[in-house]
């Protein structure tokens, strides 16, 4: 444990934000597998007044000083659609950061229990950075490799520091691992051809022309497919349009995939490549001369992440899944891309951690989410 006094101060001054933002470019700058993300999305991720999250929800940011000098961060948020949506009465934490020191993460940890306490909540939920919606969970193994895009990353005592403080396993997420090793198994293609012809399934790519239009039915094949699944939480038109928007530069339209029947729309899947195999030699910037790296590098990716598949529930349990799973894979080595990454996966999700199985994925990292009742 370090010596000097701590304070924990909630954020209140220009000074006091810059530090908050800034701390993970400083505590990780020694890791080689953190991969710093674009500063100016996270100004905009950070800000109540931009992100459209924070118009549902309350927030309060705080960091911790050792004798002045940042050596920790945390929010307590409040999301008043989650509670609405599941009729309870959960606070969360997020866009946690500590040093490997008790009284540092404690006195967060605590600072945030004590604004959810104040704010009539039942138990304290995360890490989510602010939402499932978003980055969430504290990575528990496999620490020596960079995460994929969008997904977290941090030091391998985090888990400790949360279980000392009182916090307890909520729910598991697993990322599944595969690579085109021996091609595509035959049971994929004969299960998911026979769904298609049995079903009427017409898969097709995204139509970026339209993108607007596209958007709109993809949400509501999103908020249909997801909305029993453990602590979903439908997405808003404006966080959508916001997500999309962030998307936009990275969807590869033959990865985007809607399903449908009829003309309904009744499944999708998205998958983009993992760009952080590039942004990790950014520091954050694209100016003045990240955007040409980033390019570079790019060029150069064979992995995907398979960030979401899902069927509307009407039509569940029909294997339609399986044929997204095929025209991703089918697609994907066309491009050029050999290997991928399908996270996150809810332990509890029967259907889609056979699904992934299925497709010769094995579970390679584990993301826990965490409570304590307050």
């Amino acid at each position: 444990m370090s010596s000097g006094s701590i304070a924990i101060l909630p954020v209140s001054n220009r000074k006091e934000w810059n530090a908050f933002l800034k701390f993970p470019y400083r505590f990780y700058r020694n890791d080689p597998n953190w991969v710093p993300p674009l500063l100016q999305d996270q100004k905009v991720l950070l800000d109540p007044q931009k992100h459209p999250f924070y118009r549902h929800a309350d927030a309060r940011f705080f960091i911790a000083l050792r004798d002045g000098r940042p050596v920790g961060r945390i929010a307590a948020l409040v999301d008043h659609a989650h509670n609405e949506f599941h009729g309870d009465r959960i606070g969360f934490f997020g866009f946690f950061e500590s040093e490997e020191d008790e009284s540092v993460s404690a006195g967060l940890l605590g600072a945030a229990r004590s604004w959810l306490r104040e704010k009539g909540r039942e138990a304290m939920r995360g890490p989510v950075n602010p939402s499932q919606n978003e980055d969430c969970g504290c990575l528990i193994d496999a620490f020596d490799s960079p995460p994929v895009i969008m997904m977290t990353y941090n030091p391998p005592y985090y888990p400790v520091l949360y279980e000392r403080f009182g916090l307890r396993k909520a729910m598991d997420l697993y990322a599944y691992y595969a690579e085109n090793s021996g091609g595509i198994p035959d049971k994929l293609v004969r299960v998911a051809e026979s769904v298609r012809k049995k079903e009427g399934i017409t898969v097709r790519t995204a139509d970026m022309k339209h993108f607007r239009d596209e958007v709109d039915r993809i949400k509501q094949v999103y908020n249909k497919a997801w909305s029993r699944n453990w602590g979903f939480v439908p997405m808003t038109d404006a966080e959508f349009e916001h997500l999309a928007r962030h998307l936009k530069a990275a969807v590869v339209p033959e990865l985007c995939l809607l399903a449908e029947i009829a003309g309904e729309p009744v499944g999708f899947a998205l998958s983009i490549p993992d760009l952080n195999r590039a942004l990790i030699r950014l520091n954050g910037r694209l100016f003045p001369t990240g955007l040409f790296k980033l390019l570079w590098h790019s060029r150069k990716i064979d992995m995907i992440r398979i960030i979401t598949l899902g069927v509307v529930h009407a039509h569940q349990q029909k294997g339609i899944d399986a044929v997204l799973y095929l025209d991703t894979w089918r697609n994907a080595l066309k491009k050029g891309y050999v290997r991928g990454e399908m996270s996150w996966i809810l332990e509890t999700n029967t259907m889609m951690n056979r699904s992934a199985q299925m497709l010769g994925g094995r579970v390679y990292k584990t993301y826990r989410m965490y409570q304590a009742d307050i």
